[in-house]
């Protein structure tokens, strides 16, 4: 164990050459750092103030915001216990962490990450079912929180294996960030990657197309149908939802290409300068979240405007 991580750390050792041989240069290094600075102050303060809003005003604690609330606290979590390291690591130029770090900031990432992602999909499944029906239901928070709890628990149960034997985390990309051990060679550490791209990549965003699919469909067939306000309200929440789910993408997808590419690629194939602007992206999905519901959602903005003119802010919802 000792050997292995030893060897890890180090992108020159000549044993393994699937691994990085070269990290960034000093000034390589600053330049993620203020990338990652940026992403941690606005990603913690974004996300923040949407939790103050959702704790302060009942009106916005329906069933569709408590999933997006969710999506929230998780990034604030990834800023907090992910992000915090990864800066810190690009100040010294080398990851600080040791091995019990590196196993705690892969083991939270990737957890938090994919509560965003199955949240996502379930999204996606209440906006489909909501707007598929012909009859208006009444809000249900019990699924809500069961969706929110089994959102969790589906997390720990892809993340927690590589903890305890199933793969392994480790030092990725210009050796400042940890994941899953991406180029392992071994039959186990590869069954448990092929799996993690099928349940936790694949499959949510299938759901999440064919959901998304049926509903433009939908719209399209009843476009020239008069519309009244609380079904243009749905319609509302749901392309804010697809365009939480765009951006989530965009962000992610760069980074699940290379780290296919390290798993199944030539070795050497990822160099650590091609690694990391995926690796940002991804973390940028933090500040960019909040900021679509503040956009979007005409809830959240109402009070907003409460909180600062709550004298102006009659009938504007």
């Amino acid at each position: 164990m000792n050997h292995t991580w030893t060897y890890n750390l180090s992108f020159d050792a000549p044993a393994d050459p699937v691994e990085p041989r070269a990290g960034l240069s000093r000034n390589g290094h600053t330049i993620v750092a203020v990338f990652l600075g940026f992403i941690l102050f606005f990603g913690f303060l974004n996300n923040l103030i949407v939790l103050i809003l959702f704790c302060k005003f009942k009106t916005l604690r329906n069933p569709v915001n408590m999933l997006l609330l969710n999506i929230s606290i998780s990034d604030m979590l990834v800023c907090i216990s992910g992000t915090t390291l990864s800066f810190a690591s690009n100040i010294h130029g080398k990851w600080i962490g040791g091995e019990h770090g590196c196993r705690w900031y892969g083991f939270v990432n990737s957890c938090f990450g994919i509560v965003s992602l199955i949240s996502l999909a379930v999204l996606s499944y209440e906006r489909y079912s909501t707007l598929t029906l012909c009859n208006k239901r009444s809000a249900d928070y019990r699924k809500a929180l069961l969706a929110v709890g089994g959102s969790w628990i589906y997390s720990l149960v892809w993340t927690v294996p590589p903890l305890i034997g199933w793969s392994s985390y480790g030092i990725e990309g210009a050796g400042t960030s940890c994941s899953v051990r991406w180029s392992s060679e071994s039959a186990e550490s590869t069954s448990y990657i092929i799996c993690l791209f099928i349940f936790c990549l694949v499959i949510p965003v299938m759901v999440m197309m064919y959901c998304y699919g049926r509903l433009l469909y939908a719209v399209k067939q009843v476009g020239k149908i008069h519309k009244n306000t609380a079904r243009k309200r749905e319609y509302h929440v749901l392309f804010m939802v697809i365009t939480t789910v765009i951006c989530y993408l965009v962000c992610w997808i760069p980074y699940g290409v290379i780290a296919l590419l390290a798993t199944f690629g030539k070795p050497g194939v990822v160099t650590p300068v091609a690694s990391i602007i995926p690796s940002i992206l991804a973390k940028s999905s933090t500040v960019c979240n909040p900021i679509i519901y503040i956009l979007m959602n005409k809830q959240v903005r109402y009070v907003i405007l409460k909180l600062y003119f709550p004298q102006g802010t009659s009938g504007l919802l």
